[in-house]
């Protein structure tokens, strides 16, 4: 009965949706994804028998690099449901997929040997249908935030249907298998954040400007002029120091080049896009490329992460520790609260204390990577045992 009502609302949401979807397509942002995904456009099913790995956009793309390729290419199937996730994941395998809204899922879903899912996409008709087709399930570096919590535990008779479709959890920390557990949950291993297995490595070695540099990294809306007002503050005590602002979405760069160039002509200061001259000799550089932000952290003095000066969750300061510089977060990190317990000497900072942190930035502790890190080789090990086995 469940099943059935499910499906029910899930084709009436896709019918009233229509609109909507027609003016997003319009975007430049959804002009390839939302047709893909909606109406199935250039998006034909994933070849059978293979391993499924569905992931939500670039950052968990990036993170599941490891993972995805021990698996022997011609078994690899991918999905994803952001343009530059589907950019990450085309990198890894030709077969690469955006995800269908759920109830197109009952005509593209072939027989799969598995579908592994990452983190918190939990669609009930993309286990549900991979169950009832025969493949095995896993939900891998599953994190429920604190803060979070309560909304699963409102919808728990959803989740538990749900959790009864997935064989096995790999959770990122002992506090999210309990919160998992409580929602349904079952056959739970405590891996920790398989993040820590799967940096990405400098690809290329950038030209280190004279004088300190900060990199600003994934930054949203919000963040970029108070970013730009506490560097401002900065270079009064460092007329050397340079900054280079990496927005988090590519879609943000014209309108972020526009602020700096602004912020530059007001304060005397030189910008200029990476894209023109590919070096950070004028004072204030806007990276306009995707890719290249582990290059950056690799030449930077002192890394901000973005996503945490406002309340968008943070992002991963793993790749950026690997290089041991000073990092400074946010308090809004709440979605990367267990990788940071792995990160020593992490700084955490209210938006109005920024610039004075980064006029002292000298007395900030090197940071490093203690601990947490993914046991990527248990799940690894499994996988190949489903492909092997069946």
């Amino acid at each position: 009965m469940f099943y059935l009502l499910y499906n029910l609302m899930s084709a009436l949401l896709y019918l009233l949706a229509l609109p909507l979807v027609a003016l997003l397509s319009l975007k430049k942002k959804y002009r390839e994804s939302i047709p893909a995904r909606f109406l199935l456009r250039k998006n034909p099913p994933l070849p059978p028998d293979g391993i499924h790995f569905h992931v939500c956009s670039y950052g968990e793309a990036k993170a599941a690099e490891k993972l995805i390729l021990s698996i022997p290419e011609e078994s690899r199937r991918i999905s994803t449901t952001t343009q530059t996730g589907f950019e990450a994941v085309s990198a890894l395998s030709k077969n690469s997929r955006y995800l269908p809204f759920e109830i197109l899922l009952h005509g593209w879903i072939v027989p799969q040997k598995a579908l592994v899912v990452l983190e918190a996409e939990l669609w009930y008709l993309l286990f549900a249908l991979y169950k009832r087709r025969g493949a095995k399930n896993f939900l891998v570096n599953a994190r429920i935030s604190e803060r979070s919590f309560p909304r699963y535990r409102r919808f728990s008779f959803l989740y538990r249907r749900i959790f009864a479709n997935i064989d096995r959890v790999y959770a990122q920390s002992e506090a999210d298998r309990q919160r998992l557990e409580i929602l349904g949950a079952r056959n739970i291993t405590v891996t920790g954040n398989i993040k820590f297995s799967s940096l990405a490595s400098a690809q290329r070695a950038l030209l280190k400007p004279q004088g300190v540099l900060l990199c600003a990294a994934s930054t949203h809306e919000g963040e970029e002029e108070m970013i730009l007002e506490a560097f401002g503050a900065m270079k009064m005590k460092y007329p050397q120091a340079k900054m280079v602002i990496v927005p988090r979405h590519p879609e943000r760069f014209a309108k972020v080049a526009k602020l700096m160039e602004s912020f530059a002509d007001e304060n005397s200061m030189e910008f200029a896009n990476f894209s023109a001259n590919e070096n950070f000799e004028r004072d204030l550089t806007l990276m306009d490329r995707m890719g290249e932000l582990v290059n950056c952290y690799a030449i930077c003095d002192i890394a901000l992460i973005g996503g945490s000066f406002v309340a968008v969750g943070g992002h991963n300061a793993a790749e950026a520790a690997q290089f041991n510089i000073p990092i400074i977060s946010g308090e809004h990190y709440f979605n990367q609260r267990e990788l940071f317990r792995g990160i020593s000497g992490l700084k955490i900072a209210k938006a109005d204390e920024l610039a004075e942190i980064l006029m002292e930035w000298e007395k900030l502790p090197r940071t490093s990577i203690v601990g947490g890190m993914g046991e990527t080789e248990k799940i690894i090990q499994e996988l190949l045992d489903v492909l092997r086995n069946g």
